[in-house]
């Protein structure tokens, strides 16, 4: 497995391991009507391509702040993107996602730990993430806490 930045042909299939893994892992802990609103059928409902601002060295973190840049990650197998996470440069973790027949292998957490070395690199003080019911002890394992439990 290669963990490496987002790449635009990337883009229609992070777009359906987020449909397909909201829709099969998450509809286990939240009505179907939240996971519609979540994943709604249409899966760029967000254009997905977008998203992912490339890596630019060099950059102070004032000017990554500024520049709302994100460090897309994504899990790659073969020719399968199985996981992906996205760091902005506030140290917010946005979309963290495994592939739904790919859970409990180990692909988040070499997908966090490049989260984690590039949080270090930027000087980043903390991290912070808003997660679903079953991603909670992922995170709570790396040492997060929750602040507190949102209905979105």
């Amino acid at each position: 497995m290669q963990i490496r930045l987002f790449q635009s042909e990337d883009t229609e299939q992070i777009a359906q391991l987020f449909h397909d893994t909201v829709r099969k892992i998450n509809i286990q802990n939240y009505s179907p009507e939240q996971i519609i609103a979540w994943a709604p059928e249409d899966i760029y409902f967000r254009n997905w391509s977008e998203r992912p601002r490339r890596e630019t060295t060099g950059l102070p973190l004032t000017s990554l702040k500024v520049c709302s840049h994100r460090f897309t990650y994504v899990a790659q197998q073969d020719d399968k993107i199985v996981g992906f996470g996205e760091l902005e440069a506030d140290g917010h973790i946005d979309c963290f996602y495994t592939h739904y027949q790919h859970q409990g292998q180990g692909i988040g957490s070499r997908i966090y730990q490049e989260i984690e070395t590039k949080a270090r690199e930027l000087n980043l003080p903390c991290l912070f993430v808003e997660v679903s019911i079953a991603a909670q002890a992922f995170f709570i394992s790396r040492g997060f806490t929750v602040i507190k439990q949102q209905q979105v």
